[in-house]
């Protein structure tokens, strides 16, 4: 079964045979870039990535009744942000024409 999950440490391996960059430089670089963009999301910042998306801010409104999908139980949910991701142009038309029944394809079954 080809991985169809791919974690920091294989983003990082990648930016080091890429770039020639040492495996510590490429770490330090991937904990600052993730490092500023939580850091303005949470000072409530709007962060573009020209070509790849833009993270912003939500606000899910408060609920009365609420269901806890373990248990059934009913629960009241108060007001809360939450971080919204919106797929940039360049993205969207990349992932537009994936091929379903390719091997690395998302929507695989198992």
């Amino acid at each position: 079964m080809p991985d169809i999950k791919q974690t920091k440490s294989d983003i990082l391996d990648a930016v080091y045979i890429k770039t020639k960059l040492n495996r510590n430089t490429a770490k330090s670089a991937y904990n600052i870039i993730f490092s500023e963009i939580s850091d303005a999301l949470i000072k409530g910042k709007i962060v573009e990535l020209r070509g790849f998306g833009t993270f912003e801010l939500k606000v899910r409104k408060a609920r009365k009744n609420a269901r806890n999908p373990r248990t059934g139980e009913m629960v009241s949910c108060h007001q809360h942000k939450i971080v919204k991701f919106r797929a940039g142009q360049d993205l969207k038309l990349a992932v537009w024409n994936i091929d379903e029944t390719a091997p690395n394809s998302a929507n695989e079954e198992t």
